[in-house]
């Protein structure tokens, strides 16, 4: 996507053999469910929630005088939440994913799916019943594929410029 690795490096070798993996640092060649996040603003991930520190040294060394965890907010993830994660991981690492039951098609993955015909159109993406293929000339869209997957995103509707947007 927006990486460069040597066929010997270990990125590269992960990808080859699927065991790419993407946290908020970035791609590693091997997954993890838990990262404790240290320091100001740092973000913490257990797989099924996300907690950010104080976002300043003031707040954040107050709080571990306190005895206190400097967290400054958080958010426990939904089913919904862990599904769709479940997904855009799958792209972002593989440029594939599936969804092995009719059911698990539910309006979500539906209007998701529905934000990607103009991908589609464009030969960016391959949709096949129950899988999503990017293809080679949509592997620098891989975000905005990824965008569509986003509900909150979605819902939200954002009128300004996104902290982390993509082109």
């Amino acid at each position: 996507m927006d990486h460069f690795a040597l066929p010997s490096d270990s990125l590269y070798k992960a990808m080859e053999n699927g065991t790419l993996h993407r946290n908020f640092m970035g791609y590693t060649p091997y997954a993890t469910r838990l990262m404790i996040g240290l320091g100001v603003s740092s973000i913490s991930d257990s797989w099924t929630a996300f907690a950010q520190n104080e976002k300043t040294i003031a707040d954040y060394q107050q709080a571990i005088a306190e005895g206190r965890l400097p967290v400054f907010r958080g958010h426990n993830l939904t089913e919904e939440d862990q599904r769709l994660r479940r997904h855009i991981l799958r792209i972002m690492t593989a440029s594939e994913t599936s969804w092995y039951r009719p059911e698990e098609q539910d309006a979500v993955l539906e209007h998701a799916v529905a934000r990607l015909e103009p991908m589609l159109a464009d030969g960016l993406v391959l949709l096949e019943p129950l899988r999503l293929k990017v293809t080679e000339a949509g592997r620098p869209f891989l975000r905005n594929i990824c965008m569509a997957f986003d509900a909150h995103l979605w819902r939200k509707k954002p009128e300004g410029k996104l902290f982390s947007g993509a082109v």
